[in-house]
């Protein structure tokens, strides 16, 4: 007999973001429309967008995290 396995929820950190009230109603209405969380489908979209930058800004970004990571 299979055991239930229940997932965990991704750890996370709170940022306080300012987002202008358009953007917002349109993430809640697009949430609301795939029955996910505000949360989840902020956080869909941004990796949506990160994974889908210009070449240029993959770059800036891949280089950055190296010398961050060093640094740590």
């Amino acid at each position: 007999m299979q055991k239930l396995k229940i997932p965990r929820n991704h750890s996370g950190i709170t940022k306080t973001l300012r987002l202008p009230e358009n953007l917002v109603n349109d993430i809640q209405l697009l949430a609301n429309l795939k029955n996910i969380s505000f949360n989840k489908a902020v956080i869909e979209l941004l990796d949506f967008s990160l994974e889908n930058l210009d070449d240029e800004d993959k770059k800036l970004i891949e280089a950055t995290r190296e010398d961050f990571s060093s640094t740590i």
